[in-house]
């Protein structure tokens, strides 16, 4: 007896770890599953409601001209701007380490290249991930008196830059290009479905950029 009673308390104690474990299992399972289904249904809205202005997040370029990734982005813009959604564009993206040209500056000349007027362009060259080019984006467009915007990316990153504007105080919807790299396999949209689900719960947790996880927009662009 004295050896089968020490056990006895143990039994409920495992019981209650094993529970606790699977609970937590669960609900981490729904958490990702959860955000992995809003990511995939906020890339299926296309909202046009006019607005002030059409905000493009930057992508990579290569000596002023825009990977395909960005240009997508941009001919998706145009497309807004001639629909009359809004009456600017403001180019966002700074510059990384060896670039002459700014991503914005890349933006703006293609833009203007295609019929947008110069004057109907802003450039705001800051910005080495989104929540930092969404943050210097706001201040330019408040600073100009505007209070909405419809910001153009890629259909998979629409929920977590909403979240982003909503959180620096910027009023917008999304409208995603629907064409480009990241749109053309099942497999590309699933990595990135994938990938933005990860960035998004990471921002959530630390309200820190996360676009440095899962794949390189780099990659995808030279596709």
């Amino acid at each position: 007896m004295a050896d089968v009673t020490p056990a006895e308390p143990a039994r409920p104690v495992r019981r209650f770890v094993r529970r606790l474990v699977l609970g937590v299992l669960i609900v981490g399972a729904l958490v990702v599953g959860g955000t992995g289904f809003r990511v995939w249904q906020v890339a299926r809205v296309d909202d046009r409601t006019p607005a002030d202005v059409v905000v493009v997040l930057g992508a990579a370029q290569y000596d002023g001209k825009p990977s395909k990734i960005f240009e997508a982005r941009l001919k998706h813009a145009k497309t807004l701007y001639d629909d009359g959604v809004a009456r600017h564009i403001v180019t966002g993206g700074g510059r990384r380490q060896g670039d002459t040209y700014t991503e914005a500056d890349a933006g703006a000349r293609w833009l203007t290249a295609q019929g947008v007027p110069r004057d109907r362009v802003v450039e705001v060259d800051e910005g080495a991930d989104t929540l930092g080019t969404l943050k210097a984006v706001v201040g330019a467009v408040k600073q100009r008196g505007w209070r909405s915007a419809v910001i153009v990316s890629d259909p998979w990153h629409s929920l977590r830059a909403r979240t982003m504007a909503a959180d620096v105080g910027l009023d917008a919807w999304t409208s995603p290009t629907h064409s480009g790299p990241i749109v053309q396999t099942r497999q590309t949209q699933l990595r990135y479905i994938l990938r933005e689900t990860a960035a998004l719960l990471y921002y959530r947790a630390t309200r820190a950029p996360a676009d440095g996880i899962g794949i390189s927009e780099d990659v995808a662009a030279d596709k």
